[in-house]
């Protein structure tokens, strides 16, 4: 049977803060390409489907029957994998009931394809999603893309299992290039995170967590010294893992402060040890195999992601009432009321960290990791014997790609803008956590080498510090 398949190209991330996404649709640019039209809002009842063997997931597809104000649409989309925000899938759509019997449905390649893949097969919900859909269109002279913030429920039996923000930019016409052009605004920008998982993906992972058997106790993890103790003998499996165990170890640590509050560095230091952790992946991440791993990268993102919302605010916050401590008191009541929403705000964001921290999923994350990092065997990619994977041998090539990313900036400095310079500050951060994992080896010339990279890091942390308020405060006055 000939089908005819059209194929979504679209760009994914994750959110931690709605606001982020509302400033992008608010906005009248997106890179490139400028807003056209206002935002519009729809309500989306998703109700994903299979047959109890799962012939249609066998196949290489998602089915989906979609409730919209326009009437019932049946979707099916390849399962291709992806690695980065892009997603690139196969898709058929036509129009179909609101049941999940085919016979019921108005004939359609679509409804073809799933009696060929499905025979007579019972067709069962396995998925389900209610999602907020708020969408607006970007475009230029020839290039066209549909920017959706959804706010997405899982559902389980009714009952809502997970609940997560996802920003999507599909493009409608023109070169995918443009796309490219919005990715690379798009994966500076703070508060959004590349989703390589797709929403059926997420779901799924969060039903399964949430109707998992207990796990065992968990495993135990040593004390966490002063150094990960890396050593130039080491693979860069085992020393991944000894940088992971140590991170790991000093995030746990810090949990329980953080959850109470009572002192603002235990959520500091958290942070800190969830960005060493996710820097250790892009630094020793092939060193594993990442089918083996993606599911630990994931939530360790998404409660990184929440930490910062908070940690952010924080920041803010401090240095806002220290400004106004040297005001004269009209300045400092005139200044109040922005600082009073700057507090709503951070306790908006510490509710969504202690419900991330809360939540099955997390704790199911810890504990996988906890049981990753203690196995040295786990999920250890193949390597032939005469392939580089000492730590002798590979970490010279990785610190020097770090460099490389950072000096390449010289060239554009003298008239870097904002955005440039936080790209810096994030390429800066990777060079020096690049070294630190690897001081052991390097001698005191390393520590030098950290302690620049550290004030240059600091300076341009103050510029992004100031950028973040000032796009805050032109918020609150419009």
């Amino acid at each position: 049977m000939s089908i005819d398949r059209a194929t979504e190209v679209e760009l994914k991330y994750r959110l931690a803060d709605a606001a982020v996404g509302e400033r992008l649709l608010a906005g009248e640019s997106l890179g490139p390409l400028h807003a056209r039209g206002e935002i519009d809002q729809t309500l989306h009842d998703d109700r994903y489907f299979d047959t109890p063997g799962g012939a249609l997931r066998a196949a290489g597809y998602a089915a989906r029957i979609r409730q919209a104000p326009e009437g019932a649409l049946l979707s099916l989309k390849s399962l291709a994998a992806s690695e980065s925000s892009l997603h690139r899938r196969e898709e058929l759509e036509a129009p179909a009931g609101p049941g999940l019997q085919p016979v019921d449905w108005p004939p359609s390649d679509a409804r073809s394809l799933v009696l060929e893949l499905c025979g007579d097969a019972a067709l069962v919900e396995t998925v389900r999603l209610s999602q907020t859909r708020r969408r607006r269109v970007f475009g230029d002279g020839s290039s066209t893309v549909e920017v959706s913030l959804d706010d997405v429920r899982v559902l389980r039996e009714d009952a809502e299992v997970d609940r997560f923000l996802e920003l999507e930019v599909e493009l409608t016409s023109g070169a995918e290039s443009e796309l490219g052009r919005v990715a690379e605004v798009l994966d500076r920008m703070a508060g959004l995170a590349p989703s390589p998982a797709s929403k059926l993906e997420s779901a799924r992972d969060a039903i399964a967590a949430a109707t998992a058997e207990p796990q065992t106790p968990a495993v135990d993890l040593p004390r966490p010294g002063k150094s990960p103790g890396v050593t130039a003998e080491d693979s860069l499996a085992e020393a991944g893992r000894k940088v992971l165990r140590f991170h790991l170890a000093r995030m746990i640590a810090r949990d329980p402060g953080t959850r109470s509050g009572k002192d603002p560095e235990d959520l500091h230091a958290m942070r800190v040890a969830t960005r060493r952790l996710r820097a250790a992946w892009r630094v020793f991440g092939d060193a594993f195999r990442p089918r083996r791993t993606r599911k630990l990268e994931r939530p360790l993102r998404d409660v990184a992601d929440r930490l910062g919302a908070v940690r952010d605010l924080d920041v803010l916050i401090d240095a806002g009432e220290r400004y106004a401590s040297g005001l004269a008191r009209p300045g400092r009541e005139a200044v109040r009321p922005l600082f009073d929403s700057w507090r709503v705000r951070r306790e908006e964001a510490r509710n969504a960290l202690i419900a991330e921290l809360d939540s099955e999923r997390y704790r199911r994350f810890v504990h996988d990791f906890r049981v990753f990092v203690m196995d040295d065997e786990a999920a250890v990619a193949r390597v032939a014997a005469d392939d580089p994977h000492l730590v002798r041998d590979t970490a010279p090539a990785r610190i020097w790609s770090g460099y490389h990313a950072v000096r390449a900036y010289d060239a554009v400095l003298k008239w870097a803008d904002i955005d440039t310079l936080h790209a810096l500050r994030i390429d800066a951060k990777r060079l020096r956590y690049s070294l630190e994992f690897f001081r052991e080896t390097l001698g005191a010339e390393g520590e030098d080498l950290v302690a620049r990279i550290v004030g240059l890091q600091d300076h341009l942390g103050l510029l992004h510090d100031a950028d973040v308020a000032a796009g805050l405060t032109r918020e609150f006055l419009l």
